[in-house]
């Protein structure tokens, strides 16, 4: 780090400091009543990265620099930790975990070091490979996670083409369900065929939660096309045929 990062980066803690002693709405808060704001300025980030808009990423990696440097200014205020600790602490973590830069093991390849980071962590004493899995992470990213350190113990499929006809196979039992009109087993085999279908996004190294995302926002920005167009024609959205709304859905696809 050159003289001026460090100038800068001290910079930005001292001023985090002045507003925890001089601003009143920073001086009472609480790690807890921030944690909202931090795992906003996170979506936010993802946001700005899928749209490659990186003029909005700097700022959304200020802010969480920002949130993250007040949760720890907080801590120190609070005599549980610092910020030095805070980074001595990761700094030390990071050699450990990563003892093919650090150390003498080989690891050629990103799925060996994942495989090492695993088995370093379950040596440092984690009782569980699902341990420290939030549990309110959203249920994609978390079916996600939790298959993944799965298969780094080596419980998994060894390709996409075995997982396939699993997504089928659960997709057939709930549409049997479905038809049986069994309601209290519906939930749990759509549950199935979604954990089965992140399987399968997972082997074929796409992140469920990212492509439910764009997919969503895709539809968004069609039928942000349908409402607009309806309404130069002067046609209320709740007035509209679905023949009226399809014709439209169609010229938004055109324009892609």
């Amino acid at each position: 780090m050159t003289k001026i990062e460090e100038n800068a980066l001290q910079e930005f803690v001292e001023v985090v400091r002045r507003l925890r002693r001089e601003c009143p709405w920073d001086r009472i808060q609480t790690n807890r009543s921030i944690r909202h704001y931090t795992l906003e300025e996170v979506y936010e980030l993802v946001e700005a990265i899928d749209g490659e808009k990186w003029d909005e990423v700097k700022g959304e990696l200020g802010d969480i620099l920002l949130n993250v440097l007040l949760h720890a200014q907080i801590a120190e205020d609070e005599g549980r930790f610092t910020l030095v600790e805070m980074v001595r602490s990761e700094t030390r973590k990071m050699v450990v975990r990563h003892p093919h830069v650090f150390g003498e093991v080989d690891a050629e390849t990103p799925e060996q070091v994942k495989i090492n980071w695993e088995r370093i962590k379950s040596a440092q004493g984690r009782k569980s490979i699902f341990e420290g899995i939030p549990v309110a992470f959203p249920a994609l990213a978390r079916a996600f996670k939790v298959q993944d350190r799965a298969a780094k113990v080596g419980f998994d499929w060894e390709s996409s083409d075995e997982v396939w006809p699993k997504v089928l196979e659960e997709l057939n039992e709930l549409q049997e369900v479905v038809k049986s009109k069994e309601e209290q087993r519906v939930e749990e085999e759509l549950g199935d065929f979604l954990f089965s279908l992140v399987n399968y996004a997972r082997h074929i190294g796409v992140h469920p939660e990212s492509a439910l995302r764009l997919a969503t926002e895709k539809f968004l920005s069609r039928f942000s096309f349908v409402e607009t167009e309806l309404s130069k024609q002067g046609i209320s959205l709740h007035d509209a045929t679905l023949n009226q709304m399809n014709e439209l859905w169609e010229k938004s696809k055109e324009r892609e």
